[in-house]
């Protein structure tokens, strides 16, 4: 019995560093045993198949594989179409009333985030922008758009998610990735 999953990599094809280009991504976790390997867009997405239920385990096997291929350490997150599924059902802004690029999620790895965290933001001034937290995932309403996002700024500064992976996804790739995960399940 195999699951499907989305890889969800952090930083890559940006600005000209960390070149990973989605061929040798398919290819590598082809190496790795997985099945049904697809990507979507150039920006570190991929959905596969694979008998392996541990998420953590299939992170750190590819964050490895890109590092022993391109030379740098990529953070990875694995996650499984029930639950990119499940993020996309507990959206809690109007998702479908939104363009994509209006909202965001950005997927967490490692120990649970908690509110917190997050105590040192003063929601009120970042207005109409707005964030909530689910389930290893963070919510971000930017109604101009991430790259506009004073509080999306804010909400990336280093000291704020000081030893937790993350990465961000428009709310369009979080649809999509639900599709490519459902399509392959099926």
């Amino acid at each position: 019995m195999t699951t499907t999953y989305a890889a969800l990599l952090r930083g890559i094809n940006v600005g000209g560093a960390k070149k990973v280009p989605m061929a040798d991504l398919r290819k590598i976790l082809g190496e790795l045993g997985h099945g049904d390997v697809k990507t979507y867009l150039n920006s570190g997405n991929a959905v596969f198949s694979s008998a392996s239920r541990d998420q953590d385990a299939l992170a750190a096997d590819l964050e490895a594989a890109i590092e022993k291929h391109f030379g740098f350490r990529v953070a990875c997150m694995v996650r499984s179409g029930p639950y990119l599924r499940s993020v996309l059902e507990a959206c809690p802004f109007p998702a479908d009333e939104l363009e994509g690029k209006q909202l965001h999620a950005t997927f967490f790895a490692g120990p649970p985030v908690t509110a917190d965290r997050f105590a040192s933001i003063d929601r009120a001034s970042f207005l109409p922008e707005e964030f909530r937290l689910g389930d290893q995932v963070l919510y971000l309403y930017a109604p101009e758009g991430l790259g506009k996002s004073q509080l999306g700024a804010a909400l990336s500064r280093p000291g704020l998610l000081k030893g937790i992976d993350a990465t961000s996804r428009n709310w369009n790739t979080v649809r999509a990735l639900v599709r490519m995960t459902q399509a392959a399940g099926a």
